[in-house]
């Protein structure tokens, strides 16, 4: 085992959490992450953080809403 250090743990991750390191990196970040309570600890908000921005962005506005929008940017843009 080779320990990458909190460093590149912490600057890789977002992109290790996106399964967009090299296999060797992502080897190297999990096995630091196993061992590293900090690192351990600032992953969990960071996974945490993306799902519950990426169930937010799955949700829709009602069609109410997005057609009181449409009407507003509509009338917006026929003053200007």
């Amino acid at each position: 085992m080779s320990d990458c250090g909190c460093e590149k743990a912490r600057r890789d991750l977002e992109e290790y959490l996106r399964n967009e390191v090299c296999r060797t990196a992502h080897t190297e970040i999990r096995e630091h992450l196993e061992n590293c309570e900090a690192c351990k600890d600032e992953a969990l908000v960071a996974k945490t953080l993306t799902d519950v921005v990426a169930r937010a962005c799955k949700e829709t506005a009602p069609e109410e809403l997005r057609d009181q929008v449409l009407a507003r940017l509509r009338a917006a843009q026929a003053t200007h």
